[in-house]
């Protein structure tokens, strides 16, 4: 008998739990329940640290890692114990196996390591996972999110983080359902910043908003606050406030792409509405701005130069394009400050064109003026750049992976389920398994 207690224990690995198998049996849901005891229990009382008595055992089950293919049920005979002491509150208490199973959970905590390790290494589904352990999808999709949020907070996860990224996510792109469509993602930038690995995302917070950028900030740890030196992000306010009001030792930065991107945009409205001055329509095939409507938004040194002659051909066709040959020289300014070798050129030569686009700018050049203001109201973060050298080119880079995720899985419809899958996906997880 004690042989086959050895081999049984041996085969399912029980011993590492603490426990012995004393039966087994089968049921008609094709589950293996295993009966079991505690090896060592614990018979010290909570209230007053003294040993109990010995009352009786009471049956605990929990799942626990698949036997052959096949789901497991693990009953515990938890030991109950007798107070003895007649000053202590307690009168019967449970012996201790919170290091086999956490308290009212449903599976062994080896269980939720194995489940997220399934799906994090073996790339098992949620679908996959709830079968091998018998249990419903919505049980194991809490258990794995719980599991992967537990491990992305984890202190030690967070401890070197000192620059961070924010952005926006779409998540969904029906309407409808309760969900925000949109999600604040944070990416760990130190990676990239110091040349060491690839950024890797932190979490995803639903909603787009101050509020929920600063409350997830507000949950973390003063330590953890304290430690970042670089947020960087799009031209969204919000963020900016929350960044501001919740870490005032950190740096805003405004990232170049958003930079560049807000100047693109104001350059193709004033084409478009020299267009609509100039012609009474929209772009046509034939009319001068509307055929180089691409090759004004590339740098001047991507350009071939039949495009450079399409360019300067289009914009000397009537006096009228000069507000648009000016709006492209602004934009072509911006890039070339970005693009300096140097970083303190480059601030400086940034530093002068927001000033010069600040103020005094025609008001034939509306959409140039607007530009200026709203670069001068940023400059701080705009400037910040050349300094740490941060931007928010890797959390844009972890959208598009995402954007690749929903694609793979034709839509989400569960957002805490898009939020674990993501983290599985790109949150680096798999080297901090062995902390759960």
């Amino acid at each position: 008998m004690l042989q086959r207690s050895a081999i049984a224990d041996t085969i399912c690995r029980t011993i590492e739990l603490g426990v012995t198998i004393t039966g087994a049996a089968l049921d008609g849901e094709d589950r293996t329940h295993v009966f079991c005891e505690v090896l060592e229990p614990t018979n010290t009382c909570p209230g007053c640290g003294r040993p109990g008595r010995l009352r009786d055992h009471i049956d605990r089950e929990v799942a626990d890692l698949p036997i052959v293919g096949h789901p497991t049920r693990l009953h515990i005979a938890v030991p109950r114990y007798l107070c003895d002491n007649p000053d202590c509150a307690t009168t019967i208490f449970r012996a201790d196996i919170s290091t086999i199973v956490a308290p009212r959970a449903q599976v062994t905590r080896r269980t939720t390591t194995w489940i997220l390790r399934a799906m994090i290494v073996d790339k098992m589904s949620v679908k996959a996972v709830a079968a091998a352990i018998g249990m419903s999808w919505n049980t194991v999709n809490t258990l794995a999110l719980d599991a992967a949020r537990s491990l992305a907070s984890a202190p030690a996860r967070l401890d070197g983080v000192r620059a961070l990224g924010v952005d926006e996510h779409k998540w969904k792109h029906v309407r409808g359902k309760g969900d925000s469509s949109f999600v604040t993602v944070l990416v760990d930038l130190t990676p990239i910043v110091d040349g060491t690995g690839p950024a890797r995302l932190l979490d995803m917070v639903a909603g787009r908003s101050k509020a929920a950028l600063k409350d997830w900030l507000t949950a973390r740890d003063p330590a953890f606050r304290d430690r970042i030196k670089v947020v960087t992000m799009d031209g969204f306010s919000g963020y900016r406030t929350a960044t501001a009001e919740t870490l005032d030792k950190a740096r805003a930065v405004m990232d170049p792409f958003h930079v560049v991107h807000l100047a693109a945009d104001k350059l193709t409205v004033c084409r478009q509405r020299v267009q609509q001055d100039t012609c009474g329509h929209r772009g046509r095939s034939g009319d001068p701005l509307y055929g180089i409507r691409r090759p004004l938004l590339t740098r001047i040194g991507l350009l071939t130069d039949k495009q450079k002659t399409r360019i300067t051909n289009g914009l000397q066709a009537r006096e009228e394009h000069l507000a648009v040959a000016v709006t492209y020289a602004v934009y072509q300014d911006l890039i070339d400050a970005y693009d300096q070798p140097h970083k303190r050129d480059g601030k400086i030569a940034m530093h002068k064109l927001l000033k010069r686009i600040h103020t005094g700018v025609p008001k034939e050049l509306a959409e140039l003026a607007q530009l200026g203001r709203s670069l001068w109201a940023r400059r701080t973060e705009i400037l910040a750049y050349f300094d740490t050298g941060a931007s928010n080119g890797p959390v844009e880079a972890i959208n598009g992976r995402l954007e690749h995720l929903r694609g793979i899985a034709l839509g989400f419809r569960n957002l805490n389920h898009y939020i674990l899958q993501s983290l599985i996906h790109s949150g680096g997880l798999a080297e901090r398994l062995h902390a759960l």
